[in-house]
């Protein structure tokens, strides 16, 4: 039995504050925290798969396409860095895939919470990753002798791109999560649609060299917009209208894809 006191101090304490929406969202960034710390292994083919580009690519390639591999590496490592960043955006949505399956999706939207807050927290995981990835990049292009010539404050801008492009195309494969329902079939996907923006751009060679078809669209290929603005930010020769035409891809997916993926989630 509960005495009379003990009703009156429990009549009186305040209920607890709703939860924001930022709050609700550093709870699931702490999760995809977790998940590295639980499953490391998980980073390692995000890293192994650049690491191996950049050597293959530097020294078979790098004399036969600018002379020496040293001279390959200046022009080949920011390209690196943004497929690498474009790459790993794919595991959003074999993540997201996975969690559905397993039904932890249902979970959380039964939970009194901001219903993009699950999503916050893939980006928050692909954030690390992206950032992981980059760091390991540059070290070993350091190590082999890349120099960014825009020094410290070009590479901290370069990665405040790479984490933008990151954020705006996660979003494809986060709708790509939602819709389909392996995270094998994610994977092919995405890796389908990435490989022609991927090797039909500016990241591994000069478009100059390429038909006059191909060059038309590889001047416009949002890939190859983010690595010109990314090698002018680390060899400090980035101009504005470089840097916004990078980041008008991220946005528009941002913008489109954000409100898709709640309706999508809010609708299954």
């Amino acid at each position: 039995m509960i005495d009379t006191t003990s009703l009156q101090r429990l009549q009186t304490v305040a209920r607890p504050k709703t939860p924001s929406a930022v709050s609700n969202a550093l709870v699931f960034g702490w999760r995809a925290v977790l998940k590295f710390k639980h499953v490391p292994e998980q980073l390692f083919d995000l890293v192994m798969t650049p690491i191996m580009f950049t050597l293959l690519f530097t020294f078979v390639f790098g004399g036969a396409l600018a002379g020496s591999p040293g001279e390959y590496l200046q022009f080949f490592l920011p390209g690196i860095l943004v497929q690498t960043v474009v790459f790993n955006a794919v595991y959003s949505g074999m993540g997201l895939s996975t969690d559905l399956g397993k039904g932890l999706f249902d979970r959380f939207r039964s939970l009194p919470i901001w219903s993009l807050s699950p999503f916050a927290g893939l980006m928050v995981g692909d954030i690390l990753r992206h950032l992981i990835a980059a760091s390991i990049i540059l070290t070993i292009g350091l190590i082999l002798g890349y120099r960014p010539e825009a020094g410290i404050l070009g590479v901290l801008a370069a990665f405040a791109m790479l984490i933008a492009i990151g954020f705006g195309m996660g979003w494809v494969f986060i709708v790509l999560g939602l819709l389909i329902r392996t995270p094998t079939t994610v994977m092919t996907l995405g890796f389908t649609f990435l490989f022609p923006l991927v090797f039909a751009s500016n990241i591994m060679v000069d478009p100059g060299t390429m038909p006059a078809w191909l060059r038309a669209f590889v001047d416009v290929n949002p890939v190859s917009l983010m690595t010109t603005a990314l090698r002018g930010l680390m060899g400090g020769g980035a101009t504005l209208s470089q840097v916004v035409l990078a980041l008008i891809a991220p946005a528009a997916l941002t913008a489109i894809l954000a409100p898709t993926t709640l309706w999508l989630y809010l609708r299954r």
